[in-house]
């Protein structure tokens, strides 16, 4: 049995075999399950073709570094199947997916839904955080919590079988997976870019949707030239499975105008050769969702369109180069701390351009051996401070608890036991507030 190549993603497609392609895109932590409710009725006019993000559902275990890399796969897997021109729906990441699209491959892309969507998720901290908290933990807190993160309390309360069902969702992902993405999601920034999509676009949101809320909707709506925004009452962040049917109708009716365009025959309906079957049980029935009206606004102001890039510039200062790259291993909150103080100016205008914008950013060494050689070189030289902080840099980096502890060890034999000793101590403690997961 052959192996799956690594650039395609497991799929499923349901539908007439000539009708015109409509691409179904998960969450992070969602398989295409969570699209289970409106098959029956987009199929009615739609192939649709659902895909599982890697490690999810099942899916190879393939980790994709960016958002990029994931529309990349995407392309390659509908290139296999023949399908040039199709409409996408995704939420969440599935949504960023979609963005990305819709920036590299307009031509792809008739028309575009984005569920629980953001331009930006969060800060880069918080997904970095995240990554470690699954290193040090694996998922099992991540899928206690998902429950107050995807669903309103009167959902979840009245609807036990579904909640179990995100839970096992998300524990029978795979950890590595799971982890890249939070990290292609810390990088993902499209807000200066979203002039540029010149596709129709949805923008659906729950109305208490507490993770990519209204005001994240408004800021694509905001940006995106012929967007509009359609508010879902009731409904928090995994909308398609809480409010199925008001879902299905704002997508039907914003993809009813899909034409010919946008046909390409599924001629291979079966996943391919050695493709894993879905380890995720379908999406539990449950009784009839209420029927809630959604209000659709037009979009806002368009946005001007992004300037042309520039050739032949000059190479960036050092300067700006090592701050964004500080503010990645470090995270925001401790390199604001720095540079607050007046007084230390010149001291960090020094450091950020040559200790991060002329070595760190340096191609020789990845980030997580940079770090393991910095964690030595301050146990040596007795620099606790800094080692807390290079600690949090090290976890962030990708290094687990169990590798920061053999980095210790290490030391200790050529370094001295006391300033091993001593460090040990520093790094047990940034490790456990770092990676106890939150009451």
């Amino acid at each position: 049995m052959s192996e799956t190549p690594t650039n395609i993603l497991q799929y499923r497609a349901d539908g007439r075999d000539d009708a015109p392609v409509l691409v179904l895109g998960p969450s992070l932590g969602a398989t295409w399950h969570m699209w289970d409710r409106q098959i029956a009725e987009l199929t009615r006019t739609w192939r649709v073709l659902r895909f599982d993000l890697p490690g999810h559902g099942g899916a190879p275990a393939h980790p994709a570094s960016s958002v990029a890399e994931l529309g990349d796969r995407l392309l390659a897997t509908l290139d296999e199947l023949g399908i040039q021109r199709f409409g996408y729906a995704g939420c969440a990441l599935g949504g960023a997916i979609g963005i990305d699209l819709a920036l590299r491959a307009p031509h792809r892309v008739a028309s575009l839904a984005l569920v629980a969507t953001s331009p930006r998720f969060g800060t880069p901290d918080e997904f970095r955080q995240r990554a470690v908290m699954v290193r040090a933990n694996g998922l099992e807190p991540i899928a206690r919590s998902a429950p107050e993160q995807w669903f309103t309390p009167t959902f979840a309360g009245a609807q036990p079988a579904i909640v179990d069902w995100a839970v096992q969702m998300i524990r029978t992902t795979d950890p590595g997976c799971y982890i890249a993405a939070c990290e292609a999601l810390a990088v993902f920034d499209v807000r200066e870019a979203l002039g540029r999509i010149a596709i129709p676009a949805l923008v659906l949101v729950g109305s208490e949707d507490a993770v990519t809320g209204p005001a994240e909707a408004r800021t694509l709506v905001a940006g995106i030239a012929d967007a509009r925004l359609a508010v879902v009452p009731g409904a928090s962040h995994l909308a398609p499975v809480e409010q199925p049917a008001a879902v299905t109708e704002l997508l039907a009716g914003h993809f009813a105008q899909l034409g010919h365009d946008t046909h390409g025959a599924l001629a291979v309906v079966p996943a391919p050769p050695g493709m894993p079957a879905p380890q995720v049980p379908q999406v539990p029935p449950g009784p009839a969702a209420p029927q809630v009206s959604a209000p659709v606004v037009p979009a806002g102001e368009i946005a001007p369109a992004a300037p042309a890039e520039e050739t032949g510039a000059p190479r960036p200062d050092p300067y700006e180069t090592g701050l964004k790259l500080r503010r990645e291993v470090l995270g925001d909150a401790r390199v604001d701390e720095a540079l607050a103080e007046p007084f230390d100016a010149d001291f960090q205008t020094l450091a950020t351009r040559f200790a991060w914008g002329e070595v760190w950013s340096r191609d020789g060494l990845d980030r997580r051996t940079r770090s393991a050689v910095t964690l030595g070189a301050l146990i040596a030289g007795g620099h606790h401070d800094a080692l807390a902080d290079h600690t949090r840099a090290a976890l962030r980096n990708g290094l687990s608890p169990d590798e920061l502890r053999e980095i210790v060890l290490q030391t200790a034999v050529y370094c001295g036991l006391p300033a091993a000793e001593s460090a040990l101590r520093v790094v047990r403690r940034v490790i456990e507030e770092y990676t106890t997961p939150q009451a």
